[in-house]
């Protein structure tokens, strides 16, 4: 080849241009396709639409009992306040908003899936960086994170909204519901321990009966135990199959999708460690506090009100809390009927002395 020949043309080396999927039709099948529900700020109008119905937009939580809880809680301008199970962050930005100005939150939430989106979305209100503090950690860890923060006295508000979130519960890729099928996990941080569908293959009838009956009151806990201990499901909608076939046929079909739901709730309980955390926490909770400072728990079953009741009466006895409220509180008709996951709810406040 001469020194005049020019060089040969190549093709210029581009990645090629990848079209975002399309949003297939108003109500597509796979939750991965919804975009409105992976991003439901963005759609204002259709969010509002859902609320008015009554039910909560999948990919959001609307927080229960916000005014209740505020009342209880009193936050202050200046005041250290909590909250130990960030979720959505519904209850937190009405606390951050109160403790201001000079004010702070703590918020903690061990979900690594959601604790980004709504540090995002709470930092967006505006507020000075330094009054939002957020930590990826179970609230059982509460006193180690204070420590951390040289809050050595405790925190004036605390707040812990107990169970899983609608976040969670919507998307079938955590394997909470069986409205739409997907595996079997169950974990609240995916990034940890062991999901319920291999938990469910090594447990022992007697174990699970156990499990049944503490987390979640189940009358036919030994009939089903006895039939589901040592199997290998992978779905939720076949885990939901699976247990039906088991109940009476004459059994009404209300009466056989609650023990369904009380047994997805008896095995999330467990895979998530949830009593023994609760436990560890209202142990540590006094300490925790400053004094005069207040407390503020919602519950949504009967094993965490029990525990949180028990604990809470016996700080009372002790002179440890000041006062605490006797008679549970329940959302009020029109909450419930605008916001039906506010049914189950029980709020339980109590006051350092």
């Amino acid at each position: 080849m001469s020194d005049d020949t020019p060089p040969p043309i190549t093709e210029p080396t581009t990645t090629p241009h990848k079209r975002r999927v399309r949003y297939k039709g108003k109500h597509p099948a796979r939750y991965a396709d919804k975009y409105k529900e992976h991003a439901p700020e963005r759609y204002a109008e259709t969010v509002a639409k859902v609320i008015a119905s009554g039910k909560t937009p999948a990919g959001m939580h609307v927080p229960i009992m916000v005014g209740e809880i505020m009342e209880a809680l009193a936050p202050q301008p200046g005041e250290r306040a909590v909250d130990c199970t960030l979720g959505y962050g519904g209850h937190a930005r009405d606390l951050l908003k109160a403790v201001q100005p000079n004010g702070t939150l703590l918020g903690l939430d061990q979900d690594p899936l959601e604790i980004e989106k709504t540090e995002t979305r709470l930092r967006a209100c505006g507020y000075p960086e330094p009054t939002l503090i957020v930590r990826r950690m179970n609230f059982a860890g509460l006193s180690r994170v204070l420590t951390e923060l040289e809050w050595s006295d405790g925190a004036d508000v605390i707040l812990a909204d107990l169970g899983v979130s609608s976040m969670q519960i919507d998307n079938p890729t955590r394997g909470f519901s069986f409205k739409h099928d997907g595996p079997l996990d169950m974990r609240m941080n995916p990034q940890r321990g062991v999901p319920a569908s291999e938990l469910l293959r090594k447990w022992s009838a007697e174990k699970l009966a156990t499990i049944l009956e503490e987390n979640a009151d189940e009358p036919r806990a030994k009939l089903i135990a006895e039939r589901l201990a040592g199997t290998v499901i992978k779905g939720t909608q076949a885990l939901a199959n699976t247990v039906r076939s088991y109940l009476p046929r004459s059994m009404a079909e209300d009466d056989a999708m609650d023990t369904v739901r009380r047994v997805f709730q008896a095995l999330r309980i467990e895979v998530n460690e949830e009593f023994n955390a609760l436990d560890a926490w209202l142990r540590a909770l006094p300490n925790c506090l400053r004094p005069s400072g207040r407390v503020a728990v919602l519950t949504f079953h009967s094993g965490e009100d029990r525990r949180v009741k028990k604990a809470f009466l016996a700080a009372e006895r002790e002179g440890v809390f000041s006062r605490t409220n006797h008679e549970v509180i329940r959302a009020s008709a029109e909450e419930r009927r605008t916001n039906t996951r506010s049914t189950s709810a029980k709020l339980r406040w109590a006051v350092k002395a």
